[in-house]
């Protein structure tokens, strides 16, 4: 059973980088051919996914967020990490961390972190 846990601050300030932590259990980050991905979900609105690592490191992003985002990893803590800059209360948000797979075309998302609150105020 793969356990995925965030950490970071619940609170940010305005034009400050966010920066948040998911340490993963059960399994290793680095295992063939999972993605590791960040997904947010603001009051009111759905589900925004928000860009991965893979087991080999390679990152993609969100083309939205792409000038904002940076997703790295620390293989030997098991962890990967995410960093969003320059944030304002729009990026106020429930973040959750994901394990991703392809079968086909088709993307999954097995295993969820249970969320972290994000508020951006100051």
């Amino acid at each position: 059973q793969v356990h995925l846990q965030e950490s970071g601050p619940g609170l940010v300030n305005p034009s400050q980088t966010l920066s948040l932590t998911c340490t993963v259990s059960g399994g290793s980050i680095t295992t063939k051919y999972y993605y590791w991905s960040w997904i947010r979900q603001s009051p009111g609105k759905g589900l925004e996914w928000m860009g991965a690592i893979t087991y080999s490191g390679i990152t993609y992003y969100s083309p939205s967020l792409k000038s904002r985002t940076s997703i790295s990893r620390d293989t030997s803590k098991n962890q990967f990490t995410l960093q969003l800059s320059s944030v304002t209360p729009e990026d106020t948000a429930v973040y959750y961390c994901a394990r991703e797979f392809a079968q086909g075309s088709e993307w999954y998302d097995d295993y969820w972190g249970q969320g972290t609150q994000v508020t951006v105020s100051s």
